[in-house]
């Protein structure tokens, strides 16, 4: 069994899980777990971030059942948590809990729902914006702006198009191993895109694996700045995974296709861009208007 170490300052956890022979602290089963189950990268410090809440949640709490879930739930929400951030917290945790139960250190596991997520506005950008984005980014560093045209291309994530590496190349298509759901996939590349690669040092492992998020973001904020888009909370470095999507469907890529091209687990993710498609339904216009002529007297 887990023996939970000694720890002080904001993440000590003070809830306890109890296993057969003793008691297992969440925050001793993350340190156990954490470099197993999840990847270097802002996924793994998020994963982190929200133990330290849960632990701080849970204060004082006995055992982990289904109504503490309840207790749970209602707490994040207090918070001024949206259900879609209940459901990330909460996956983290369940994919936690499974790890320990199957090693032994804890028994039993409360039941995991996952509450529906409002299908909310998508923000993607326009080509006039890209342009000018592009370009007060490529100002700040050529890297970067060709890291842009490489994510708008492809749909990638940051964390997937920093972790390319150049055997994953072949020919026009790339293929991402580190991915969110943990199933790799390839897409082919453009022209301008297969050009931002090519024009990397092979120097390194991957024609972006020098660039480091935070640093990355703080250019992408500074540019966001200068071109008028500072105001709007949802230009974020995601908004080009989004613009992907938006222009597949748009275009008249069918739903699965983009699925498949972005990677999504299921194709209710991807169906948020659905409503982006509505240009294939004015064909029905002219058959409403033809019945309504008929009827006419």
């Amino acid at each position: 069994m887990l023996n939970p170490p000694l720890m002080s300052g904001p993440y000590r956890l003070h809830y306890q899980f109890q296993s057969a022979r003793n008691q297992v602290s969440l925050r001793a089963l993350l340190d156990r777990y954490v470099d197993v189950l999840w990847e270097p990268g802002s996924h793994k410090y998020n994963v982190t971030s929200f133990v330290g809440e849960l632990d701080e949640v849970l204060l004082g709490a006995e055992s982990f059942t289904d109504e503490m879930m309840d207790t749970l739930t209602g707490a994040l929400r207090k918070r001024g948590n949206s259900n879609a951030t209940i459901n990330r917290k909460m996956a983290a945790l369940s994919k936690l809990l499974k790890k320990a139960q199957k090693m032994g250190d804890i028994q039993g596991l409360p039941e995991f729902k996952r509450l529906k997520e409002k299908a909310g506005r998508i923000r993607f950008l326009e080509p006039e914006e890209e342009n000018r984005l592009f370009a007060a980014i490529s100002e700040k560093s050529e890297l970067y702006g060709r890291f842009c045209i490489f994510l708008i291309d492809t749909g990638a994530r940051l964390g997937e198009g920093i972790g390319l590496r150049w055997q994953d190349m072949n020919q026009d298509r790339v293929t991402f191993w580190l991915t969110k759901s943990g199933k790799s996939r390839s897409v082919p590349l453009t022209e301008r895109a297969a050009a931002a690669i090519q024009a990397s040092e092979r120097k390194r492992r991957g024609p972006f694996t020098s660039i480091v998020q935070a640093k990355f973001r703080a250019a992408w904020n500074e540019a966001k700045q200068e071109v008028g888009l500072g105001s709007e909370p949802d230009v974020v470095p995601h908004i080009l995974r989004h613009t992907c999507a938006s222009r597949l469907v748009q275009g008249g890529i069918d739903i699965r296709r983009v699925q498949t091209w972005l990677g999504h687990q299921t194709l209710q993710m991807t169906m948020r861009y659905a409503h982006l498609a509505s240009g294939d339904l004015d064909v029905c216009v002219p058959v409403l208007e033809h019945a309504a002529r008929i009827k006419a007297p």
